[in-house]
């Protein structure tokens, strides 16, 4: 009789506040890269340490984001790890010029309170 195994699926999200200190600076680190790459390999390269050390799998867009709810004035705190390709992500501020990387709202954040950037 053959045994078959169920394997679960790697996480895609975590939650930034529930990283360890060293967790947290891997990740500040990698996204820094990634909001400074000059190319597009080194834009993924930089995501996929910060997948690494968030301790989730790289979603297929190769494009993730911290819920701009943690660091934002009157935030709810969210510390949401997500894949930015998500239907109902909210931009609340775009990149500059010399910068990779807007300031998104994870899909729960941006439905129950969102601060898109005003038009």
């Amino acid at each position: 009789m053959a045994v078959m195994t169920h394997t679960q699926n790697p996480a895609t999200t975590a939650d930034y506040t529930a990283l360890t200190a060293t967790q947290q600076a891997l990740f500040d680190a990698a996204t820094t890269a990634a909001d400074n790459a000059d190319s597009g390999l080194a834009y993924f390269d930089a995501m996929a340490d910060a997948a690494g050390a968030a301790g989730i799998t790289l979603p297929a867009s190769r494009d993730l984001a911290r819920c701009s709810c943690l660091n934002d004035a009157g935030g709810c705190g969210c510390g949401a790890i997500f894949d930015s390709h998500l239907t109902g992500v909210v931009v609340t501020a775009t990149h500059a010029p010399d910068r990779n990387l807007s300031e998104l709202q994870c899909p729960p954040c941006g439905h129950d309170h969102p601060r898109p950037i005003p038009n």
